[in-house]
């Protein structure tokens, strides 16, 4: 019987790697497709095709997954917005992709990604959601390293949370560094590493960032996740604290994930909601 064969977009970070894993557990096989300037080459090893294709050639994408006869889709990984305003040498838009942006509304991540989730779906493809590949790595409520967050830390949390969740209803970002109830950075076009190390030094020590989903979030793209460079960042950053939105944030390599912010001495938890209708400081 042959296996079913699975297309994965591959973005920045190690995220596709993991589902490229967790994919072939499942039964399938996996053509990977590395977006360049972005991706790491290293995906080829986790997957049995690969190819690399320019973040702005859409129509080729789309070839290359009709000639494997793809009918299921993952992305996995970042795609910066800012590419479109930077590294423009870098991206050699084709037609298919230049009609794709005439016809969105605006360019927002969501109108972006759900643009191309149409286009998938003209072709027969379906675009899966990432974490039916990434359910273990989801994150887990509670405090999850063996530092916890002080009663002023908690109180950050709970100030920052709202303001998070809002700038994700309206699409600007999923991450804000917050100190003594006050916000220091707030992460838009250039992606949750510039915004804490935009933070950090404002802070001048202690930040602490938090990142969750969006109200409306579609877990088909965009899943906020985090992983050791997260770590490396914020301790250059000087943050020490890192709240995350329990089951609907991805920690790639959960277990090493820990241990390395137990050796930074940062804080980790998972934090749902339901958490603050009975948080109390006393």
């Amino acid at each position: 019987m042959s296996l079913n064969t699975l297309g994965l977009i591959a973005g920045t970070g190690d995220l596709p790697k993991a589902l490229a894993s967790e994919a072939k557990k499942m039964g399938y096989r996996v053509m990977g497709i590395a977006l360049n300037p972005l991706a790491d080459r290293n995906l080829k090893h986790f997957t049995d095709d690969f190819y690399e294709v320019n973040v702005g050639r859409f129509g080729e994408l789309i070839k290359l997954l009709k000639k494997f006869s793809v009918k299921e889709v993952v992305m996995a990984g970042k795609v910066p917005k800012g590419l479109l305003y930077k590294n423009r040498n870098s991206i050699r838009p084709d037609l298919r992709a230049v009609k794709l942006l005439l016809s969105l509304k605006d360019r927002s991540d969501d109108s972006i990604m759900l643009g191309i989730t149409r286009e998938l779906e003209k072709e027969g493809m379906r675009l899966l959601k990432t974490i039916t590949f990434a359910k273990d790595l989801l994150t887990q409520k509670g405090e999850l390293t063996k530092k916890k967050p002080s009663k002023a830390q908690w109180k950050d949390i709970e100030f920052g949370w709202n303001i998070a969740k809002e700038i994700g209803r309206l699409d600007i970002g999923q991450t804000i560094v917050i100190k003594d109830s006050a916000v220091m950075a707030v992460e838009a076009i250039e992606g949750t590493d510039e915004a804490i190390l935009r933070g950090g030094p404002l802070a001048g020590e202690g930040a602490v960032v938090i990142k969750v989903s969006k109200p409306q979030q579609d877990f088909r793209f965009d899943v906020p996740a985090v992983g050791i460079n997260t770590l490396h960042v914020m301790k250059k950053a000087h943050a020490n604290v890192l709240a995350l939105e329990a089951e609907k944030n991805i920690i790639i390599d959960r277990e090493e994930f820990i241990k390395e912010a137990d050796k930074a001495g940062i804080v980790v938890v998972g934090i749902s909601n339901e958490k603050f209708l009975n948080l109390k400081w006393g």
